[in-house]
């Protein structure tokens, strides 16, 4: 099957989707836009894998293939840019381009007493290559692998929405989340080194289940809060751990190391 069939097949959906989008983007521009930019180029990666993977194994055509479909919904959410969708169409059709497979790798990181535990998601084509990168920086670091399902019980995995503090008021966000059918609102954690540009930074996170999240997307617009879905999906930890300053540094940066790894698309804590 040729290039033309799945660009054809997959942008005629696409447009559908376009057409039924907002046509304002509820992403807002951070004023660290380095950090904001890595993390929109992270997210739209692995939009690019999923619709990769979703051609690869059902096809172009969304409305035979529910995985693509479901794809294309979520890129409407995110407003992920065309020109992303344009990419991994073609690449979905190059001879050799395998398939992507989602992989979770689970690591007990323990720096002193600290006892931090995370999960690290990645989407790959290459599992070999992934093991080997995520292996790699978890031991340089000081950490060790877990055993499989050793630590996953700690989290439960929920629908997410993000809104920047500087957006709303936890008050606020409760009253409009809540009446939408959301579970919590979880405040963003605070730090004492933390300045006010760092403060203005930090998300609230709306949770919610996923038969909710629709509803809740459509009360934030109505009330005019800006918010960021990411994948619209995340780990959350059931309980969390209180570390000391030391452990909160080594953890963030074991974690933004794991992050700059191509294959990984995020990566959770169990860390306050």
């Amino acid at each position: 099957m040729g290039s033309g069939l799945y660009g054809l097949s997959l942008l005629s959906a696409w447009e559908g989707v376009l057409a039924k989008s907002p046509v304002e983007s509820l992403m807002r521009a951070s004023s660290t836009q380095g950090s904001q930019d890595a993390k929109k180029m992270k997210l739209y990666s692995k939009i690019g894998k999923e619709v990769v993977s979703a051609i690869k194994r059902g096809g172009p055509n969304p409305v035979s293939n529910i995985a693509l479909a479901a794809v294309l919904e979520k890129a409407k959410e995110l407003d992920v840019p065309k020109d992303i969708l344009e990419r991994n169409i073609k690449k979905a059709s190059e001879k050799g381009q395998e398939t992507y497979i989602e992989k979770i790798y689970e690591a007990d990181i323990v720096y002193g007493f600290a006892g931090v535990s995370i999960v690290v998601e990645v989407l790959t084509d290459k599992i070999t290559r992934s093991v080997a990168a995520v292996r790699q920086v978890v031991k340089d670091y000081g950490g060790k692998m877990a055993d499989p399902g050793s630590v996953m019980f700690k989290f439960r995995r929920v629908r997410v929405v993000n809104i920047k503090a500087s957006d709303a008021n936890k008050d606020q966000l409760l009253s409009i989340a809540l009446d939408a059918g959301a579970e919590d609102v979880v405040e963003p954690p605070l730090y004492e080194d933390d300045t006010e540009e760092d403060a203005s930074e930090s998300y609230f996170k709306i949770v919610s289940l996923s038969e909710n999240y629709s509803a809740i997307l459509s009360k934030l617009r109505e009330e005019g809060i800006p918010f960021e879905t990411d994948s619209g999906s995340e780990l959350i930890p059931i309980t969390t751990i209180e570390v000391d300053d030391e452990a909160v540094d080594l953890n963030k940066e074991l974690i933004n190391k794991l992050l700059e790894l191509d294959d990984v698309d995020a990566v959770y804590t169990d860390q306050k």
